[in-house]
């Protein structure tokens, strides 16, 4: 999954922490490179309660990593692809993928 802000995509990680931060953006789960962290306005959702960024969204439920409130994920809106303005053109890796192989396999 690459950057929501900037396409970046992750390399091989070292060991250790990530330096990737996962983040909710629109209901939905995104990663934040390093360089676009130190960006102050990301525009991530934030905690009803505490105001905090360090949301997680699984199965249909978002969590503050901070207070720990649980709150059920909005279903009834359209969903919205996180990422930069004109990401929809870019392909995604499932596209670069199958670009490769019928690069190294010779398929038209």
């Amino acid at each position: 999954m690459p950057c929501y802000r900037c396409g970046a995509r992750q390399t091989d990680p070292v060991r250790g922490a990530s330096p990737w931060k996962r983040a909710v953006r629109h209901e939905a789960q995104v990663l934040v490179c390093p360089d676009c962290q130190r960006v102050h306005d990301l525009d991530l959702d934030t905690c009803a309660s505490c105001g905090s960024i360090a949301l997680i969204c699984r199965l249909g439920e978002i969590e503050c990593r901070s207070c720990g409130e649980v709150r059920l994920a909005r279903a009834d809106e359209p969903l919205v692809t996180a990422g930069p303005p004109g990401s929809a053109r870019m392909p995604g890796l499932a596209a670069e993928v199958e670009a490769a192989l019928d690069r190294v396999l010779g398929r038209s």
